[in-house]
């Protein structure tokens, strides 16, 4: 991944644009998740109800430092172990850092610590998480390749970066940081 590839998506993203990106095991949509405009345009073209919510990747447990205050020793220890890698973990926002538009009809919000490269240069670039979701509309499979994002989105992806998704078999587990049950395997 060239440095210019990276510094570029997070133009587009900071012009209120959706970028594309392969990640651990499926390409994923990506925007600024405090630019709500960004974040209605990419619900609409997969035709996802807002109320369901998005993920947010981050390159670092600092990233998203705010979310783990007040979580247990035995949580932050759970977090710890699992990033970074393909763990999404339903994490509680007391302090209300994250938009509605991001937690959808929920009060926690799914984040993943990332350990794929080119997402984690993504997030270290950009200064904090950004949103992943996969490239798909609702009914469809995640798209494994760029050709199928293309296929997908054509013209309604304004940045497609280049590069091999992580090789996993299936899009990241996500479990609930308050009971540790597993929501998605």
């Amino acid at each position: 991944m060239k440095p210019w590839q990276i510094q570029k998506a997070c133009e587009v993203m900071h012009q209120g644009g959706i970028i594309a990106y392969p990640t651990e095991a499926v390409w994923g949509l990506g925007c600024d998740p405090y630019n709500e405009a960004a974040v209605q345009r990419l619900l609409a073209i997969k035709h996802r109800p807002e109320h369901k919510g998005l993920i947010l990747v981050a390159s670092s447990i600092e990233q998203i430092q705010p979310l783990l205050d007040g979580l247990s020793s035995a949580q932050r220890a759970e977090l710890d172990a699992t990033w970074p890698g393909p763990n999404t973990w339903l994490l509680p926002d007391p302090k209300n850092c994250i938009p509605r538009w991001i937690k959808g009809q929920h009060t926690s919000v799914a984040v993943r610590v990332s350990n794929h490269s080119l997402v984690r240069s993504l997030c270290e670039r950009w200064g904090g998480p950004v949103v992943s979701t996969s490239a798909n509309r609702s009914t469809a499979l995640p798209a494994r390749n760029k050709m199928k994002v293309m296929t997908y989105f054509g013209s309604n992806v304004d940045y497609i970066l280049n590069g091999a998704t992580g090789g996993a078999d299936k899009p990241s587990t996500i479990r609930s940081i308050l009971d540790f049950k597993v929501i998605r395997m």
